[in-house]
């Protein structure tokens, strides 16, 4: 299992972000000053108020709107669907980190999420892969 771990400033604030963005919590790991938000079964993403957060490290917390601390990157099952979670993002108050990345077999963009946080939103054909032998011999390509 991985459990990512990011300071924020509002665990009100995040929650409202990533819920609209159809993310779920397990609320066995939520309190007043932490999210546990489900990636999938096997990961999840802490968010921790800024205070909390630094319960847990000797280090100076990060201020992501001024220094990238991680770039955490979800993969998506289409180009559309890329697209979609990013416009949904950015009606939810998120910015475009950088321009679309178009890379022939991967095609990307990037946000910060309303604590400055990178999130990087992918499709990959892995059939186009370079180097992936499978590719051009029959085999299916992903939707």
């Amino acid at each position: 299992m991985l459990f990512v771990n990011l300071p924020v400033n509002s665990v009100d604030t995040t929650k409202a972000f990533f819920s609209g963005l159809g993310f779920t919590f397990n609320t066995m790991f939520c309190d007043e000053k932490s999210l546990c938000m489900e990636v999938n079964p096997m990961a999840s993403v802490m968010f921790l108020e800024r205070k909390r957060f630094a319960d847990f490290t000797p280090k100076t917390v990060a201020d992501a709107h001024k220094s990238s601390e991680v770039l955490m990157c979800i993969s998506r099952e289409s180009r559309a669907a890329v697209d979609e979670l990013t416009q949904r993002a950015l009606s939810l108050g998120a910015t475009e980190a950088r321009e679309p990345q178009e890379h022939g077999f991967m095609y990307g963009r990037s946000i910060n999420d309303p604590d400055g946080h990178i999130w990087e939103i992918i499709w990959m054909d892995m059939a186009q892969f370079p180097g992936n032998e499978a590719a051009g011999k029959g085999e299916e390509k992903p939707a």
